[in-house]
């Protein structure tokens, strides 16, 4: 149970739901149990009236005074003429409307235990879920590239369903189970003490039996959990990867795939719940033989005197009473050792401590002067060196481009710019001050980052555009972004113009299209720092040159760092580095790297040619 112990805060903060539920508990088993000792009286009360002829002076008058403190007996005028049936109907019609008294008063206290704990539990739930999507949200790149979307979508789903039946039923019926057992050992104590003792006899074996069952199911649960999880991440990603399993015709292996590992789901469910099943028997057992011990040893001491016939039908309607919460234990067992095994799984996730930190409180204006000093940065997971003493220095208005060949460190550079790692050694300064030291989420609104891999969100092609900005977008500002990206054309063309819905990740849009959608999400907000990364490589060279010199007004007082593999796209920036294995190859202008005859002049002549090919091609 340490794994629930997360959970404590929640209840701190709803500590009067949770203290009003445990008050309604207690209530409800006080009513609860004192419903047998009516039974007791009303079959004790019938043979006493059948041997007497005076009503008044009625042992359940006196029990009744002592429990509730009010002498019942001057509601009746028994009368020494009045036969012996009709004063037993007169107690027997009392008796039976008091029980259902207690009985409607039970009920409705029940009523507010559930309105307490179990809507405290939806509540916990609801934070529970906030607080892991909030954690999920401050966690580095390096923490997704370590897990599964599938797996990441279980946890806050699956597993935080199995916390809240733990905090709603999970912890009702514990403590419905604990009051119930303190208040019936209670009444059947001070009835009788001996009775009580043997009636409790298996009670020792029936503990251990819970003790071991639970580690058993914990153990159990969790590989459950685990195998979840796969489950959820392969269908994640045959979901999202569905228009490449249909064009490999990869359909029926991983139908295959699936049934492989819904089998083992299988498995280990039916593991744990055959121990379920075997625990529910047994439990069941146990009671059954406090209930003959209850009226085998009740019975001896009735021939001498010591107990009553309804005593023991008392006793045996307490043994009953405590039937469902003893055998509904095995089932509060198992969701509370689930409960624990995903709560283990989502604090994981909670206590894991990102790599990237914002270290300061108080946002600092950025003008956009940005020095990569000695950078080099490894990949912790794979181990790959992406870059090796990395410098150069970038001015506002300035215009950085890089250049390489795939895997030469390129996207590695735009990632850091933006914080979503730190170099491994070597520093980043933006206006003098290392980037760490710049506070987190006011450097990334400073910064229009159009990545490689374009993500589109499934809402209209507008709240994309105004994806960035805070509040509501000037309508005529998303239009003139989408100007600049030169898309507002082919919104156009749609139906619903700027409020056509988007597919899963854009899928409604070509490649080219979902790229130019990305370009004026980043220069909509008008940050300080703009960088495209390879965001031009669907777009025809035409379309290409066309957003360039829309962009070259927006950049020309921004800080801008172009990434691209097409020489096209670099040759008017201020300045071009091409990357080589994770280095500095060469630097300078357009026209000095094409006088130095190196690496970067072999690229500028193969895309020339391929150009060229392409165009004798068309026209042939």
């Amino acid at each position: 149970m340490k794994h629930l112990s997360t959970l404590n805060k929640y209840f701190w903060k709803y500590k009067k739901l949770f203290a009003l539920g445990v008050l309604f508990i207690i209530l409800t088993n006080i009513f609860g149990v004192y419903s047998p000792k009516i039974v007791q009286m009303a079959m004790d009360s019938m043979v006493e009236m059948s041997n007497t002829k005076n009503g008044t002076n009625l042992t359940v008058f006196k029990e009744l005074k002592n429990d509730l403190g009010y002498d019942f007996s001057s509601w009746f005028n028994f009368s020494s003429g009045e036969d012996t049936l009709r004063s037993i109907v007169k107690m027997s019609v009392f008796l039976g409307l008091l029980y259902l008294i207690i009985y409607v008063i039970k009920g409705i206290f029940l009523f507010y235990t559930r309105q307490t704990l179990i809507v405290m539990s939806r509540y916990i739930e609801y934070d529970l879920k906030n607080e892991i999507f909030d954690q999920y949200q401050k966690l580095d790149m390096a923490f997704y590239k370590r897990n599964n979307t599938g797996d990441l979508m279980n946890r806050i789903s699956e597993d935080v369903s199995k916390v809240r039946m733990y905090l709603g039923p999970g912890i009702m019926y514990t403590l419905n189970l604990i009051f119930l057992f303190i208040f019936t050992i209670w009444f059947m104590w001070r009835e009788n003490w001996v009775l009580t003792l043997w009636v409790l006899a298996p009670m020792p074996v029936m503990s251990l039996l819970i003790y071991y069952v639970s580690d058993l199911i914990n153990r159990k649960s969790e590989k459950v959990q685990q195998q979840q999880s796969l489950l959820s991440t392969l269908a994640q990603e045959t979901f999202s990867g569905i228009r490449v399993l249909k064009a490999y015709n990869r359909e029926k292996a991983f139908k295959e795939s699936f049934v492989a590992q819904s089998d083992e789901y299988k498995t280990r469910q039916m593991d744990r719940v055959k121990v379920d099943a075997l625990f529910m028997p047994i439990m069941t057992l146990l009671i059954g033989l406090s209930t003959v011990i209850a009226i085998y040893v009740g019975g001896l001491q009735t021939m001498t005197g010591k107990v009553t016939i309804g005593n023991i039908a008392e006793f045996i309607m307490y043994v009953n009473m405590l039937t469902w919460p003893f055998a509904a234990l095995g089932w509060v067992t198992s969701i509370n050792q689930q409960a624990s095994a995903s709560m283990q799984r989502i604090n994981e996730f909670l206590l894991f401590k990102p790599d990237i930190k914002n270290n300061e409180p108080v946002a600092q204006p950025i003008s956009g002067k940005l020095v990569f000093d000695r950078v080099s940065f490894t990949y912790a997971d794979s181990g790959i060196c992406a870059l090796k003493e990395v410098s150069f220095e970038i001015n506002p208005g300035e215009t950085l481009a890089i250049v390489g060949h795939t895997g030469s460190g390129k996207s590695t550079i735009a990632s850091l710019i933006s914080r979503q790692y730190d170099p491994s050694r070597g520093k980043i300064l933006l206006d003098g001050k290392p980037l760490p030291n710049h506070q987190l989420a006011h450097l990334r609104t400073e910064i229009g980052y159009v990545p490689q891999d374009v993500f589109l969100f499934s809402d209209t092609i507008a709240n994309n555009i105004s994806f960035g900005i805070k509040g509501k977008t000037n309508p005529e500002n998303i239009e003139m972004a989408a100007r600049n990206a030169c898309i507002h054309e082919n919104i156009l063309t749609f139906k619903n113009g700027y409020n056509t819905l988007l597919g899963e990740r854009g899928i409604t849009l070509s490649g080219g299209q979902k790229q130019r959608v990305s370009i004026a999400r980043a220069i909509i907000k008008e940050p300080k720092i703009l960088v495209f990364d390879d965001c031009l490589s669907a777009v025809d060279t035409q379309t290409e040159d066309l957003i360039l010199r829309n962009l070259t007004r927006i950049m020309a007082e921004k800080t801008t760092v172009l990434i691209s593999h097409r020489v096209s796209t670099v040759k008017n920036a201020n300045q071009i580095i091409l990357l080589h294995e994770g280095e500095i190859a060469e630097r300078g202008t357009h026209t000095e790297l094409l006088e130095l005859k190196g690496r970067y002049f072999e690229l500028y002549q193969k895309q020339l040619l391929e150009e060229s090919n392409l165009t004798g091609l068309l026209e042939g």
